[in-house]
């Protein structure tokens, strides 16, 4: 069914009775956009004229490309979606995202699917809509999973049914709404990431840890009941003496009082010291400043529901709070659900299928700190006896400066780490950063053990005084404990997530450049057996960001590297002989190969060996009459031998989706990609590999005439693991001041005409040496038509007649005899099937190769030339009003 046509609002609408019973004023009349039913659900979102304007627009749009989406079936998902997309790239969000799921009858999960197909079928999703999506599934993530943990942990501390004596309430039910509203209004007020899963479950702990102390011992199971009874014995936490400042009450109660929170540490596996710091530094001063403790120490139910409704309105965004009803928008899609693992019973067919659940995402991650814990016990937070000999036997005793870049970036990172979290979180970056410089020692020491047994030398003076291998080593170290305790809820399913503390942010608290940090990354691996599978593949996958984009942004040394290579190899093709894709990727080179290869090629003969990685800085090496070997970059051979590796996979990827049919395109492609890598490296400056990967595609499918859309490469990149959504922000367009002329100063030629031009009006006269003399405004062989003067002899219109009759006797002849037209300008159309160009665009084999350029040069000029004028005419027409 088309769209109605835009109508005018009914008087139903515009009269409406006054609150005294009379008839109010007519209000203006509006022009309704779409749809009745969109109008309505454009109503109930409260949108402004623009949002639905434009949204109904993308609709239409929609439609056209995919008919299914116009449906009755999909018509109102579909204008959700389009009115999400646009109020945020206008920045006129008027509705919370759970108010739209609700308008048009969408889980969360479905909503993020819809709009990924809706993405697909046609690219109306920006960056900006990306990342506001980005954000909200992470949200959601983390809430489910700490929603159904915070659940399962509750049967086990509150009876189901309490004894007579607990007051209705006290019911557990009122307890778990009354507990989790109260975290999720301190998760919102003192979490400034609220996608951290580990802190954000730290803090439930906190929340649990609290309130069980002031929970009557009858409603709780054991061991808590033990624990709050001999609490209560001692000195109960619900009988304050009256008249004591009630935060100097709390924070001693809960210095003495920690068998509830050692419980709870203990059944969850969480670090003790860790909870008790997130309790003390950011929990109790919430509690305090939150005003929303009554005289008995609980919280009060209206003020903590009023607080959380200004926050979740003001974030516009997910209201937890229906976790609580089970509600259906917050329910994952059954189906869609990759974490569930069928397994049929054997010999039984006829039972039904068991479901076999995964860990859940909380345990996964609590036993990962456990495990980089257990590993990092043993370390220390200052060098070993054996670094300490190592650093003794070098040429200069590196230990100082490696004592005061430690402490230095300490107090950086601790900084940081607040400004990204919160600034009640200083400590716990403080934490995390002794357990990064542990695992900085710890795979130092391995690293130079390695170097010895491989070299037989133990002076490493050179690189043990290198500033930019401590720092990336440090930052490495860093990376893994940040990204164990950073791990999304999402990421149960093997997908990448990202947070604020997520890589690349360990590089800019660093200032340190992603080339320069992808050198230490392969020696971090083999130097530290104990590492887990997540943590390797989390590792591989930032060396992966980094050859795709962060080495290729502007100021990054790798592109001073290339200069230096091809000068050193005398401005050869190539920085990195050309490689084969299929042969295995071996090599034996180490971090030291890596930060001390050559970076400046030799300027003088007679020389004598390279110093090596254990020479002496100031070592002086034997005269000898060769010429030295001109020495290569390590680290650029390597980097570009792993790129080419991982843009032939993308490749071969994408082009088994696209291309199967024609095998012998793919050397073509690989061989214009992998050229454009080599040797034109600059058209990678701030863009991304897989940018260059599919213009590759399309440039040789154009050439070799295969019919592929540059929309069909697109939507087929979209589905791959490796997709990357970032198409960069839009600059906006210039405005060209008018040309004082109507038509360009050039005389432009008719299309249809022969020899026959048409040149703008000018002063008829010029000054030449103080006589006024006529102006010539086109060649003396042609024509002069000039608007103003004299229209000429009868002879002159006469000749004109029978020039344009034999021009268009001349195309009715080329017509018949299967010539081509006149050919327009040629531009790339994505949205028509079948071709990406105009029709008319191809040429036919009888032209030559110059009337082609010829004709488009014609169409080219006379668009141009109509554009001028279209934009003269509506400039005078804005001045004129």
């Amino acid at each position: 069914m088309p769209p109605k046509p835009p109508r005018r609002a009914g008087a139903a609408r515009t009269q409406r009775p006054s609150p005294d019973g009379g008839s109010a004023p007519p209000a203006a009349p509006r022009v309704e956009v779409g749809e009745a039913d969109f109008v309505v659900l454009c109503d109930a979102l409260k949108v402004s004229e623009s949002v639905r304007e434009r949204a109904w627009k993308t609709y239409e749009s929609l439609s056209a490309a995919d008919g299914a989406l116009a449906c009755n079936t999909k018509k109102k998902e579909t204008w959700g979606v389009c009115i999400f997309i646009v109020a945020i790239d206008l920045d006129e969000v008027t509705f919370t995202f759970t108010e739209l799921l609700k308008s048009i009858n969408m889980s969360v999960c479905t909503f993020f699917q819809f709009l990924k197909e809706v993405d697909v079928n046609m690219d109306t999703v920006s960056t900006k809509v990306d990342s506001t999506v980005s954000r909200l599934k992470k949200k959601y993530d983390v809430l489910f999973a700490l929603y159904h943990k915070f659940e399962r942990t509750c049967g086990l501390i509150y009876l189901e049914q309490p004894s007579s004596e607990i007051s209705a309430e006290l019911s557990s039910i009122l307890v778990l709404k009354n507990y989790w509203i109260t975290f999720l209004l301190a998760k919102g007020k003192v979490l400034q990431v609220e996608d951290d899963l580990v802190i954000s479950f730290q803090l439930l702990l906190c929340v649990l840890d609290y309130f069980i102390k002031l929970s009557p011992p009858a409603m709780l199971k054991e061991p808590y009941k033990s624990s709050v009874s001999a609490v209560t014995v001692n000195g109960s936490a619900r009988t304050p003496r009256r008249g004591q400042n009630r935060s100097s009450r709390t924070a001693k109660q809960l210095d003495t009082d920690t068998k509830i929170i050692e419980i709870l540490c203990k059944e969850h596996d969480c670090n003790l010291d860790e909870v008790k710091n997130v309790y003390f530094t950011s929990f109790i001063p919430f509690l305090n400043s939150a005003s929303i403790l009554a005289s008995n120490g609980l919280p009060e139910v209206e003020v903590i529901l009023k607080q959380y409704d200004e926050l979740y309105v003001k974030n516009k965004d997910i209201d937890a709070r229906l976790f609580l009803n089970h509600d259906e928008t917050l329910q994952p899609d059954v189906r869609a659900c990759s974490q569930l693992e069928r397994t049929p019973v054997k010999n039984n067919p006829d039972e039904e299928i068991n479901i076999i659940l995964p860990q859940t995402p909380v345990r996964a991650a609590m036993n990962n700190i456990q495990q980089l814990i257990m590993i990092l016990n043993s370390a220390t937070d200052k060098p070993s006896d054996t670094l300490i000999k190592y650093f003794n036997n070098c040429t200069v005793n590196p230990k100082d400066s490696i004592l005061k870049r430690v402490e230095s970036f300490g107090h950086i990172f601790k900084k940081k780490f607040a400004e990204a979290v919160g600034q009640g979180w200083a400590e716990t970056g403080s934490q995390r950063y002794k357990l990064g410089v542990r695992l900085y020692y710890r795979v130092m020491e391995s690293m130079l053990k390695s170097e010895e047994e491989r070299l037989s030398v133990q002076n490493f003076s050179k690189l043990l005084n290198d500033n930019i291998f401590h720092t990336s080593l440090l930052a490495c170290a860093l990376e893994v404990v940040m990204a164990t305790y950073g791990r999304n809820a999402s990421q149960s399913d093997n997908t990448s997530a990202e947070t604020d503390l997520s890589f690349p942010w360990i590089l800019n608290v660093f200032d340190l450049k992603a080339f320069d940090f992808y050198k230490v990354i392969e020696s971090f691996i083999r130097a530290e057996p104990s590492l887990t599978r997540e943590m390797i593949k989390h590792l591989e996958h930032c060396e992966h960001r980094i050859m795709e984009s962060l080495a290729w942004q502007s100021g990054s040394p790798l592109f001073d590297r290339i200069k230096e290579s091809k000068e050193r190899e005398g401005q050869t093709d190539q920085p990195e002989p050309t490689s084969t894709p299929n042969m295995p990727f071996q090599h034996n080179h180490t971090a030291a190969d890596l930060y001390l290869s050559p970076v400046k090629s030799p300027k003088k003969k007679a020389s004598g060996p390279p110093l090596s990685a254990t020479s002496p800085p100031d070592a002086q090496p034997a005269v000898t009459p060769q010429t030295q070997k001109v020495q290569k970059s390590t680290s650029l051979s390597l980097f570009y031998k792993k790129v080419y590796l991982l843009a032939y996979r993308r490749l071969h990827t994408l082009f088994l989706h696209l291309l199967s049919e024609h095998p012998e395109l793919e050397p073509l492609i690989w061989t214009l990609f992998q050229h454009t890598l080599q040797n034109e490296y600059e058209l990678m400056r701030d863009r991304h590999l897989d940018q260059i990967m599919m213009c590759s595609m399309y440039g040789i499918c154009k050439v070799k005439n295969v019919d592929l859309q540059f929309k069909m490469i697109v939507s087929a990149y979209k589905e791959l693991c490796n997709t990357n959504q970032e198409p960069p922000t839009l600059s906006p367009i210039p405005h060209i001041p008018r040309s004082p002329y109507q038509f360009s100063n050039s005389p432009r030629r008719v299309p249809a005409g022969n020899n026959i031009y048409i040149s703008p009006l000018k002063s008829p006269y010029k000054f030449s040496d103080g006589f006024q003399s006529p102006t010539k405004m086109t060649p003396r062989s042609r024509i002069l038509v000039s608007i103003g003067e004299s229209f000429g002899t009868y002879e002159k219109f006469q000749k004109i007649n029978q020039m344009m009759c034999n021009s268009e006797y001349q195309l009715k002849r080329c017509a018949e005899a299967g010539a081509a037209a006149p050919k327009p300008l040629k531009r790339l159309r994505f949205d028509i099937e079948g071709t990406d160009e105009a029709d008319g665009s191809k040429h036919l084999p009888q032209e030559s190769k110059f009337q082609q350029k010829l004709a488009e040069m014609t169409s080219t000029r006379t668009r141009m030339q109509k554009q001028k004028l279209n934009d003269g005419n509506d400039t005078s027409a804005s001045e004129e009003k």
